[in-house]
C-alpha cells in the first residue's frame, strides 16, 4: 500500500444537491466551447449520450466506436429495464430508498455520495427519455408501468418489454444524429482505440486503427472520455457481445490511470446454460423474468433427469423462496447465482451436464393467463425458443449463472475524472457506483446519468483551464505512442506460431471461471497467478495471427484484445487475492457466515482497491481509498 486516494467528495451528500448546469457551464463561454475539442471513445448509452449532450452544448466532439454504427453498441443487449424512484405505484419508494438499496446491494463497497447522486438523477433520466420518444411500457391508464428487480421490494423499474436497452439507445442515437447533422459531433465508426496519449501528464489524445483499412491515425483533443464498457469477455464465455474487450481501459491503465476493484465481476443468475464446447458466448434471459417465474430444482438427485412435468409439487425445491422468504425469486444476483451453483454442486442440477435450474412460469400463466405473460416477456420467450428449441410457455426454462457485468473499472473521482488529468471515464468503464454487486436495472441508469447529466456538468471545470493547450499531432508524445502501437502490432504478426487465438482465450477463460469466478479461494488464486504468466509466454511464442496490418484483418484486431486479456487477468486475480474477505460477487470461500453468506472485513477492507501500473513484469502498486458511510450504517447484508 502506498497511501490513500482522495476522490474529492463534497461533505454531507444527502444535504447537498449535485451541482447544477449553471454553476459549471459559466466557466466556459459559448464562444470558447467551439474552440475546445473532446474525444469520446464508445458510442453506447454512456458514450452516445455524452457525445450528443456535449455537442448540443457547443463543444466539438469526435466520437469513436469499433462497431459499424452506434446503433450496434452493446447497450442494445440490456433487456429488463432502468431504475428510477418515481413511486408511481405509491408503494413507499423514494430517492433515499433507491440509494439505500443500491448501497446494500453493492455490499457496502461503493461511495455514498456517488450512489446518492445516481439515485437522485434517475428520475430526470426517465423524463429525458420520455421526451425523446422512448416507448416505455404503460398501464391502461396511460401512466408508465413499473416492475420489480432483484434486491428491491418495490416496483421501480421502467421497461420496454425485453428490449429496454435497444429502445433507450435509439433515443440516444437520434440525439447523437442531430448533433452529427449540425456538425458539432464527428462520428468515426469501425475505429478502435489502441493507446492513450499523455502530454505533460495530461490526456490529450488517442491512437486508433481503422478496422476497415488497417490505417493507424493520431487524434488530439483537449480531453478524452472513455465509455468503452466492461471486461467480462476475459472469461471467454459471457453474456457480452463478442467484440467487448478491455483494451481501451487497460491501455489507459498502462499509461498511468489507476484500475479499481478489477476482481468485482457480476455473475448473472438468469442465463441460458452452456450447451457444448462449440459456444463462443452465452445468452442472457432478463432478470425481469423472475417477477413471474419461480426457480426450482428437484429435491432428490435421482429426479433430475425426469421431465419437469413428471416431478410433483411436493418433490420440488423452490430454494430461493425457501432460503430468502422476504425477497424470494428476486434475491440479488450474486446471492441467486451462488444458490444455483450450490444446488447444482449437490447433484440436483437439471439438463445436460447437470448445470441448470428451472425457471417455471406455470403458476403465473395459470393466475394471469398466457396472453399477459406474452405481453410482458414475449420476445424473451421467442429468443429462448430459437436457441433451445423449447416452448417456455409449456415447459420451464432452464437457466444457469454466467458472467455478465463488471463493477470494477478505471478509478475516477466525484467528477468522473481519473487520476490522469483530462481522462474522464463513464458508464461501465469506471468503478464508481455499484460496489461489489450491481443491482438489476442499474446499468442503464448509470450510463445515462453519467452521459446526459454528470459529465456535462463536471467536464467544463477541467476544460476551463485548457484553452490553447491542445498539442500538435506531430509532437514527440504522439509520435512515440504511435511507434509503440506499431511495434506491438508487428510483434503479434511476427510470432507466426501454431495455436489459434480462440484456443488461448478459451483456456484463459476456463482458468478464470474455475479460480476467480463465482467463488474464489487463496489456493486457486495463487494457482491462477502462476498459470497466467505461463500461458501469456506461450501466447507470445506460439500464437498464429493471419493476414497483414494494413488491411481489414479481424484476426489481428482479436489478437490485440486477447493479449490485453492475458495481462489483465493477472491484475484481476491479484486483486481478488489481496481482498481477503467476501463482499457481494467477490466470494472468498474462506470468508462466509455459518449459513453460507458473504462475510465482509470492514476493519481492513472497507476501501476501494486501486492499482497502479509499475512496469512490465513488475507487481502493480496498490492504493486504497477508504469508504466513508455517514448515512447508511455498515451491517451484515441480509435478504432473508
Amino acid at each position: 500500500m502506498i497511501g490513500t486516494l482522495d476522490p474529492n467528495i463534497p461533505p454531507g451528500p444527502l444535504a447537498q444537491k449535485w451541482r447544477s448546469h449553471r454553476d459549471h457551464l459559466r466557466l466556459v463561454s459559448p464562444n470558447n466551447r467551439r474552440q475546445l475539442e473532446i474525444i469520446v471513445v464508445g458510442s453506447g448509452l454512456a458514450g452516445g449520450s455524452a457525445a450528443a449532450t456535449l455537442g448540443e452544448l457547443g463543444y466539438r466532439v469526435k466520437c469513436f466506436c469499433f462497431q459499424d454504427s452506434p446503433r450496434r453498441a452493446h447497450s442494445i443487449a440490456a433487456q429488463g429495464g432502468i431504475n428510477a424512484a418515481k413511486n408511481y405505484q405509491n408503494d413507499g419508494d423514494s430517492v433515499y430508498r433507491l440509494f439505500h438499496d443500491t448501497i446494500k446491494g453493492g455490499d457496502f463497497r461503493s461511495r455514498e455520495a456517488n450512489v446518492y447522486r445516481l439515485a437522485e438523477i434517475a428520475n430526470i433520466i426517465i423524463d429525458q427519455c420520455v421526451a425523446q420518444g422512448v416507448p416505455f411500457a404503460r398501464e391502461y391508464s396511460g401512466y408508465l408501468a413499473n416492475r420489480s428487480f432483484g434486491g428491491a421490494q418495490v416496483s421501480r423499474t421502467f421497461y420496454a418489454r425485453g428490449q429496454t436497452g435497444q429502445q433507450l439507445l435509439l433515443g440516444c442515437y437520434q440525439a447523437l444524429c442531430r448533433q452529427i447533422a449540425t456538425g458539432t459531433v464527428r462520428m468515426f465508426p469501425q475505429m478502435e482505440m489502441l493507446d492513450l496519449v499523455i502530454v505533460e501528464g495530461q490526456a490529450k489524445g488517442i491512437i486508433t486503427r481503422s478496422l476497415r483499412s488497417g490505417t493507424i491515425d493520431r487524434h488530439a483533443a483537449d480531453a478524452v472520455v472513455l465509455a468503452t464498457g466492461g471486461y467480462g469477455n476475459v472469461f471467454y464465455l459471457s453474456t457480452n457481445a463478442r467484440g467487448c474487450n478491455v483494451t481501451a481501459t487497460y491501455r489507459a491503465y498502462k499509461r498511468g490511470a489507476l484500475f479499481a476493484n478489477p476482481s468485482f465481476t457480476q455473475i448473472h443468475p438468469t442465463c441460458i446454460p452452456v450447451s457444448g464446447e462449440h459456444q463462443s458466448k452465452l445468452t442472457l434471459m432478463s432478470e425481469s423474468l423472475r417477477n413471474d417465474g419461480r426457480v426450482w430444482v428437484p429435491k432428490r438427485k435421482e429426479d433430475r433427469k425426469k421431465a419437469p412435468g413428471e416431478i410433483p409439487e411436493a418433490d420440488r425445491d423452490y430454494y430461493l423462496e425457501r432460503k430468502y422468504p422476504s425477497y424470494g425469486n428476486l434475491a440479488p444476483r450474486d446471492i441467486s447465482s451462488r444458490a444455483a451453483k450450490e444446488v447444482c454442486d449437490e447433484g440436483r442440477g437439471v439438463g445436460p451436464g447437470g448445470r441448470g435450474v428451472y425457471l417455471d412460469f406455470a403458476d403465473a400463466i395459470k393466475r394471469l393467463g398466457e396472453e399477459t405473460i406474452r405481453e410482458r416477456y414475449g420476445n424473451l420467450f421467442e429468443v429462448y425458443e430459437k436457441i433451445t428449441g423449447e416452448d417456455a410457455y409449456k415447459v420451464p426454462m432452464r437457466i444457469y449463472p454466467a458472467v455478465h457485468y463488471t463493477m470494477g473499472g478505471l478509478w475516477v473521482d466525484y467528477d468522473l475524472m481519473s487520476n490522469v488529468p483530462g481522462l474522464f471515464v463513464i458508464g461501465e468503464a469506471n468503478f464508481s457506483d455499484h460496489g461489489a454487486n450491481r443491482l438489476g436495472a442499474s446499468a442503464l441508469m448509470q450510463g445515462l446519468a453519467d452521459g446526459y447529466f454528470v459529465l456535462p456538468n463536471t467536464l467544463p471545470n477541467y476544460l476551463a483551464s485548457q484553452m490553447g493547450k491542445r498539442p500538435s499531432l506531430d509532437s514527440p508524445e504522439f509520435l512515440k505512442t504511435e511507434q509503440d502501437v506499431r511495434a506491438r502490432i508487428e510483434r503479434l504478426l511476427k510470432v507466426n506460431g501454431t495455436r489459434s487465438l480462440d484456443s488461448f482465450h478459451r483456456e484463459l477463460g476456463l482458468l478464470l471461471w474455475e479460480k476467480c469466478g463465482m467463488s474464489r479461494h487463496e489456493k486457486g488464486l495463487r494457482e491462477a497467478l502462476q498459470k497466467i504468466p505461463e500461458l501469456r509466454e506461450e501466447f507470445w511464442s506460439d500464437v498464429r495471427v493471419l493476414g497483414s496490418d494494413e488491411d481489414f484483418n479481424q484476426s489481428l484486431e482479436r489478437a490485440g484484445r486477447v493479449a490485453d486479456f492475458l495481462e489483465f487477468a493477472e491484475l484481476m486475480c491479484g486483486d481478488a487475492l489481496e481482498r481477503d474477505e467476501s463482499a457481494g460477487a467477490h466470494f472468498r470461500e474462506e470468508h462466509q457466515t455459518p449459513d453460507g453468506e458473504a462475510l465482509r472485513d470492514d476493519e481492513r477492507h472497507a476501501a476501494v482497491f486501486a492499482w497502479e501500473f509499475a512496469g512490465d513484469a513488475q507487481l502493480p502498486k496498490l492504493h486504497r481509498e477508504p469508504l466513508r458511510f455517514d448515512t447508511v450504517h455498515l451491517a451484515q447484508r441480509s435478504y432473508k
